[in-house]
């Protein structure tokens, strides 16, 4: 995963975008940290049971300056990128995916292309 304008969750038709009105007190509100680079970073499970459970979770990582920036579902380490539209029991990731995603699109961080 690269930092770019426009992304894509592996496995995922949409496309997404950094919106327009993004600010970074809205990053921090949602739960975005901010790593010692100034980039800002979320981290969510996307297993419905339990939130602390060591599963599969969203990455979204935005730069700096507010221009780029990464999104993927990882591994429960992060190092490897997952496509969770394939396999079985895939529902409930994936309602649990457009959950987090519809909360970045309302707070005006994503938007569709």
């Amino acid at each position: 995963m690269a930092y770019t304008k426009e992304a894509k969750i592996l496995g995922d038709k949409r496309t997404f975008v950094l919106s327009d009105e993004i600010k970074k007190y809205t990053l921090r509100d949602v739960g975005f940290m901010e790593s010692k680079g100034g980039k800002f970073i979320l981290e969510r499970p996307l297993d419905p049971s339990s939130p602390y459970n060591a599963s599969i979770k969203l990455k979204v990582t935005i730069s700096s300056d507010l221009q780029t920036f990464k999104i993927g579902v990882t591994s429960a380490n992060g190092l490897k990128e997952i496509n969770i539209f394939k396999g079985t029991d895939i529902e409930k990731h994936i309602e649990q995916l457009n959950f987090v995603i519809d909360n970045l699109k309302e707070r005006s961080i994503l938007s569709e292309k």
